[in-house]
């Protein structure tokens, strides 16, 4: 027998030793691979929540610039509630504002009543939003959740000279002159806080 027909197989360790090495880099490409996606999908779903806070918190601002008040008027208000809960922050906010057409058909007065507040649903908190049109019972709607995964939701006012998280337009008789709204979620098990801050174009009449 020739020399290299000695050398043309492989030993049976050979053979053992490339599959175990197979193995490995195929169980380290498996982790990898599924490690990027697990990552993927974080990314992904954060943004999700970036851009759902976003418009909320863009909506909300839209909403206090556009505040109605009249002293004469007690169906035009301006409420904030501190509902502190255990050290978690979850203001109500009930607002009567400016609303534009919804293009639907429905009769509508322009003005409408919002409510904002936090709402407990399967153990997730839930900062949900109710619209009232202030002269018409046909186009109220009911609460809806506005923003899920939520941690805290504080609503303060500026009075002029300090902040304060209760206001009411029938004692205050006025509109707060800065609004400041901070919502906080939670991110890879972490709390963050946003911030936005408004001003009523209408300071009561």
């Amino acid at each position: 027998m020739s020399a290299f027909s000695r050398n043309s197989g492989f030993t049976l360790l050979e053979v053992l030793i490339a599959v175990v090495l197979l193995g490995i880099l195929t169980a380290a490409l498996y982790g990898s691979y599924f490690t990027v996606i697990r990552a993927r999908d974080r990314a992904s779903s954060g943004m999700e929540s970036r851009r759902e806070l976003g418009a909320t918190l863009d909506l909300i601002r839209r909403e206090i610039s556009s505040a109605e008040f009249n002293r004469n008027d007690k169906r035009l208000r301006f409420v904030v509630e501190d509902r502190d809960n255990f050290g978690v922050q979850s203001s109500t906010l009930e607002l009567t504002t400016l609303a534009p057409p919804d293009g639907q058909g429905r009769s509508e007065s322009g003005i409408v009543t919002v409510r904002y507040q936090i709402d407990e649903k399967d153990k997730k908190s839930i900062l949900s939003r109710q619209e009232k049109d202030l002269f018409s019972e046909e186009t109220t709607i009911p609460a809806y959740p506005q923003m899920e995964h939520i941690s805290s939701f504080l609503v303060e006012c500026y009075d002029g000279s300090k902040w304060v998280k209760t206001w009411d337009t029938a004692i205050n008789n006025k509109l707060p002159a800065s609004v400041r709204v901070t919502v906080q979620i939670e991110e890879e098990g972490k709390p963050v806080p946003f911030a936005m801050l408004s001003v009523p174009r209408v300071s009561g009449l």
